[in-house]
């Protein structure tokens, strides 16, 4: 066996190339290469028999938990009677209709439709080319731009990497491109004028984003792009009333509202989706992780009524919509989903993420919350953070160089809990499967307190 994780090492080192993974020092072997094994809950463990429990559920997505026999019998089933074909001019699957059918049944009211992808990303492009065809339609060439959030994330392609506001996701690949824009992060820790109430900052974001639009022109402006609660930003959670002021300005020039629900859809916050949570109207819907609990990939863009009737009548004025993926609605991927929303149900995931989330981010703010380098504890539903500063008082934060989240994080991981090092600060994130119980969550608590004070003992 040990030959075995010995071999596996070299060739992970010598041919696997990791996404966001420093590849110099990984190739070096200067960095460790930890390869899992085998899941069950909310834990984890890899080849060497170390047991974890993921406070951050893979990336933000296995929201059921790992070793659900349910979901993996429904992908054999599905494998052995018809593991693929194609949706394509018409054609489907019982999984895929049945799978759209759930969805809409649990969607946000006005919703109509929903196209499939494998990814978050792959559907964000899908919501940008139908914003464009939408207006391509209706006489209007010209409106096109697309405005996100510094700290956004939307994906990690040409198009949606622009959307995403991280500079992690642009620097040295020419990225972001026109016509993506972007306005202010509903960041309240960080807001400019710390005399700011929560509604003064809503408002002065929602100020940014008009000036924006008067100053691109409005006739030149298509849709703004949001996640409900920032993730990989520092999840954080928008200022009160801040969805509201928005939609506002939105409504006024005219502007689609895309909410996008990688991380939020299907239960996170402790209601099915985000949108229902902050009062959002979008346009569209995007998601991914929780659909299937990532036991396949899968995402979709879900198409309100509104925009499927523009669409609707585009088909009429010019056929079939050139727009499509060879594994679009994968019956594989779309039976893991039907298995999965019925777990949702039947494990009543959505309210133990509300009840078990408000209690472990009580937990964690009593823990750590008077620390003198915890600048703030946040959180919303089964998503919570911690920000750590020089000095709280004056909100100084550290030389990035000194690498505190990492650092936070990796003592963590010794203490047999995952969380995220976060880009863009000092934040250890934690984002586990839904199903956490209290006792795990106590779990958690502990560790990250431990993990808080060792670190900073140390410097």
């Amino acid at each position: 066996m040990l030959d075995k994780r010995n071999e596996l090492n070299a060739w992970d080192r010598d041919h696997f190339f990791h996404p966001s993974t420093h590849m110099g020092m990984h190739a070096r072997g200067e960095t460790p290469t930890r390869i899992i094994g085998g899941g069950e809950g909310v834990y984890i463990i890899d080849t060497n028999g170390k047991k974890s429990l993921d406070a951050f559920a893979g990336l933000y997505c296995v929201n059921v938990g790992y070793g659900r026999q349910k979901i993996a019998d429904a992908i054999a089933e599905q494998a052995k009677n018809l593991a693929y074909y194609h949706a394509y001019v018409g054609h489907g699957t019982e999984a895929s209709i049945t799978l759209s059918k759930m969805i809409i049944d649990r969607a946000p009211k006005g919703m109509s439709r929903v196209y499939f992808g494998l990814s978050g990303s792959d559907a964000n492009e899908t919501n940008i080319k139908l914003i464009w065809y939408y207006n391509n339609i209706l006489g209007r060439p010209e409106k096109k731009k697309i405005i996100s959030r510094w700290r956004g994330y939307h994906g990690s392609g040409v198009m949606t990497g622009s959307l995403t506001g991280l500079e992690l996701f642009h620097k040295a690949f020419d990225l972001p491109r026109d016509p993506i824009l972007h306005t202010e992060a509903p960041y309240f820790f960080r807001r400019p004028d710390r005399s700011m109430g929560e509604e003064q900052f809503a408002q002065y974001c929602a100020d940014k984003l008009e000036e924006m639009i008067l100053a691109e022109d409005p006739e030149t402006v298509a849709a703004f792009i949001g996640e409900p609660i920032l993730g990989t930003g520092g999840i954080v959670p928008p200022p009160k009333s801040y969805w509201q002021k928005i939609q506002a300005v939105l409504d006024k020039y005219d502007v689609l509202l895309v909410a996008d629900e990688v991380v939020t859809g299907f239960g996170r916050l402790g209601t099915m989706f985000g949108s229902d949570h902050y009062g959002m109207k979008p346009d569209l819907i995007t998601i991914a992780k929780g659909l299937t609990s990532a036991y396949a990939p899968l995402s979709g863009s879900i198409v309100s009524d509104k925009m499927w009737q523009v669409l609707v009548q585009g088909s009429d004025q010019l056929g079939a919509i050139g727009h499509g993926w060879t594994y679009s609605s994968h019956p594989i991927c779309a039976a893991a989903g039907i298995a999965n929303l019925e777990l949702v149900d039947e494990l009543r995931i959505v309210e133990n993420a509300g009840s078990t989330g408000a209690y472990f981010r009580s937990e964690l703010a009593k823990a750590v919350g008077d620390h003198k380098h915890v600048g703030e504890v946040r959180g919303d539903g089964l998503m919570a953070a911690v920000e750590f500063v020089e000095d709280r008082d004056d909100r100084t934060f550290f030389d990035p160089a000194k690498k505190i989240g990492p650092q936070v994080a990796s003592a963590l991981l010794e203490r047999g809990v995952i969380g995220r090092a976060m880009p863009q600060g000092d934040i250890l994130g934690f984002a586990p499967p839904l199903c956490l119980t209290r006792d795990e969550a106590d779990i958690v608590v502990k560790a990250a307190a431990d993990a808080i004070r060792s670190v900073f003992s140390n410097l």
